[in-house]
């Protein structure tokens, strides 16, 4: 019988609970790439990311034995623990208690109003364009470059060949470059 690949990650993941160090690499390999994705995009710092996904293995080493097949897919569990690490890390960050004084202080870190009304018009207008497209279509230029996934992962979600979700996103971003432009 022929394993998904949730299902080798899952078997991966038990392995790990019986303190197999060779699965516990295999699992590093095949999973690392998509939790550095997720540290990044939560900490928005590259080597605070890389520290936080070597921290995010260390308790999957430890916590794998909680894993229970079935319940959930093993990446979404996988991807929760780095998911909650790096908001931790966040957490950790902020100061405990400024007084208001000092915030009135701080400068707006936002765009001007006039930069404001830019990126709305801007948006809008991406947002128009996206709707020009088939829905599937629209869902995949969305999920690959608003939401980080890969084609791999586009092409599984959207149950079609690898490389009719290479053509979708580039005749995708064709369609929508000219609409753009116009």
């Amino acid at each position: 019988m022929i394993q998904t690949p949730s299902q080798d990650i899952a078997d991966l993941i038990s392995r790990c609970a019986l303190r197999d160090r060779a699965a516990f690499r295999l699992l590093y390999e095949r999973t690392s790439a998509k939790l550095f994705g997720v540290t990044l995009r939560i900490l928005k710092d590259r080597s605070e990311a890389e520290e936080a996904l070597q921290e995010v293995f260390v308790k999957i080493w430890q916590r794998a034995d909680r894993y229970v097949a079935g319940t959930t897919s093993p990446i979404s569990w996988l991807v929760a623990v780095a998911r909650n690490h790096s908001l931790d890390i966040l957490r950790a960050r902020r100061p405990t208690a400024d007084t208001i004084d000092v915030a009135l202080e701080i400068p707006d870190a936002g765009p001007s109003p006039e930069r404001a009304t830019q990126n709305n018009q801007e948006r809008a207008q991406i947002e128009t364009c996206l709707g020009t497209l088939e829905p599937d279509r629209a869902a995949a230029v969305r999920g690959a470059y608003l939401d980080g996934y890969s084609y791999e992962e586009l092409a599984e979600r959207h149950t079609v060949p690898l490389n009719t979700m290479r053509t979708w996103l580039r005749r995708s971003l064709l369609k929508l470059k000219d609409c753009l432009s116009s």
